[in-house]
């Protein structure tokens, strides 16, 4: 099952991260790395940051438990539904009335003509924060069922979206274009939502929200309830406060990687222009590693460490643990490694492309190689965090988090101005470090010792990183010309 649920959720994370990936290229070909693109990834960056926090595990580690312990799912499910929607709801109505306070708060560096042009796109991008917590909620409701398939694919469809924005909206004038993206996005997240109606037509659930739907209505209705109502009422209440009451900080918890990010945005808008889109471009790249593997295996992990804690099997979870560490270890420090030895060649063949520059380059690969340092630590903290969710240590998770999150904030402050936006990066990954080793106090360093203490792996990982150095060194004059060539070759066709 987990290893079905790892390729399922693998699968779909990369089909989606490739169509960002090109979805980047044409927005890099077309905005390039100026002021233009700095508005529309400061606008995207709320609604992003939520959609990982949500999509990625915080709402499902909090819902899903508690939701196969209700003994009114219909219900219970409908009223998280309607509680978050209107407090989404009202979020959003607050940006549309203050759009100018948001957008400072958002970019506090911009000047003010700036923020003016920014102002409507933030609005814009805000709706997708109500569509993207819909989305995460019915996926929450599939995974129940073990249909990991949707959650997996549904990104995708943003990402294809924008494009095709990007593509009709290529002979635009920039902001043009930035307001037809930010359309883009809106209609992403409706193509989401539709994607799952299929599936949950076919599981029935449709028939259980409607069941939740008549068992409200009989509880609003009822001026007098009797003492079964009563007791109904008791227990949802109970369960719907157990559910908040672990949301939060698994919310903060399982939020550090992007809330670093996000922070990093404001500062970096205080830095020079471009500095928000050389963070962007290079931590979309920085994602890809860390969502692939780390947040697919994790999400495959979490529901088979949770039900074998639950029934007391601490072997078997450990003996899970375990070996999806070493899988991740080894994979993880193999991007590492080849993506900071091959980082302007990297960012070279992705974004070297129409008003995207050879200077560009050099700045967003540096910047790459910052977040780089950082991937194994927050890959890693990821398995070992769902060992706290399973014991309802959300409280610690989230103490954790916001510990690595003021450090980081703290290291940014030291080094962006010496550094730049690769300073900010490079913040970033520390704070992944601070995260790991709280992470591993919490869980146990003489668990974590169990764990790794497997010479055959250590030297497997000595030998295959040993290996990749040899030949990239080797390859990395090629793989430069290559690059090269492909560029004149594109050029000339152009």
């Amino acid at each position: 099952m987990i290893k079905k649920a790892f390729l399922t959720n693998s699968s779909g994370i990369l089909l989606s991260r490739v169509a960002g990936l090109v979805r980047d290229l044409c927005t890099a070909k077309i905005l390039g790395a100026g002021v233009y693109s700095d508005i529309f990834f400061a606008a995207f960056k709320l609604p992003n940051l939520f959609r990982r926090v949500f999509g990625e595990g915080a709402f499902t580690q909090s819902f899903l438990p508690n939701f196969i312990r209700s003994r009114k799912k219909g219900m219970f499910a409908l009223i998280t539904l309607l509680i978050f929607a209107f407090v989404i709801l009202l979020l959003s109505l607050f940006v549309v009335f203050f759009s100018g306070v948001v957008t400072k708060l958002l970019a506090w560096g911009f000047d003010e003509e700036t923020i003016e042009l920014a102002k409507p796109i933030v609005v814009i991008n805000f709706w997708y924060l109500e569509l993207v917590f819909i989305v995460t909620f019915l996926s929450s409701l599939l995974q129940y069922k073990n249909c990991f398939w949707v959650n997996a694919y549904n990104t995708a469809l943003l990402n294809i979206a924008m494009i095709a924005t990007l593509l009709l909206a290529h002979d635009k004038q920039s902001m043009q274009v930035v307001y037809m993206l930010s359309y883009g996005v809106v209609c992403g997240g409706i193509l989401q939502i539709l994607l799952h109606f299929y599936p949950l037509y076919r599981l029935r659930f449709f028939k259980l929200l409607w069941v939740g739907v008549i068992e409200l209505w009989q509880w609003c209705k009822t001026k007098n309830p009797d003492s079964k109502l009563k007791a109904k009422i008791t227990q949802i209440k109970s369960e719907l406060k157990t559910f908040f009451k672990q949301f939060f900080p698994a919310m903060l918890g399982s939020s550090t990687a992007q809330l670093v990010t996000f922070t990093d945005t404001l500062l970096a808008s205080f830095l020079a222009a471009g500095s928000i889109s050389s963070l962007y471009y290079a931590n979309r790249i920085f994602q890809f590693p860390l969502a692939i593997f780390a947040i697919a295996i994790s999400t495959a992990l979490f529901p088979l460490v949770a039900k074998a804690i639950k029934n007391n099997e601490q072997t078997k979870a450990l003996q899970a643990l375990k070996k999806s560490f070493w899988f991740l270890c080894i994979i993880l420090c193999v991007c590492v490694v080849g993506g900071v030895m091959l980082s302007e060649e990297i960012i070279s063949l992705l974004y070297e492309w129409g008003n995207f520059t050879k200077e560009n380059t050099i700045i967003v690969a540096g910047v790459f190689s910052a977040y780089m340092i950082g991937l194994v630590p927050f890959g890693l903290s990821r398995i070992f965090s769902l060992w706290l969710y399973s014991h309802q240590m959300q409280g610690k998770a989230a103490k954790i988090s916001a510990i690595s999150l003021l450090c980081g904030i703290g290291f940014s402050l030291i080094l962006m101005h010496p550094f730049g936006a690769m300073g900010l990066a490079f913040s970033g990954s520390l704070s992944g470090f601070v995260l790991f080793v709280l992470t591993i106090r919490i869980f146990g360093f003489k668990q974590f010792l169990a764990i790794i203490a497997n010479t055959k792996a250590w030297l497997l990982l000595v030998a295959i990183l040993s290996v990749e150095v040899l030949i990239l060194w080797f390859l990395k004059p090629y793989v430069s010309d290559l690059v090269n060539a492909i560029h004149l070759f594109v050029r000339n066709i152009v």
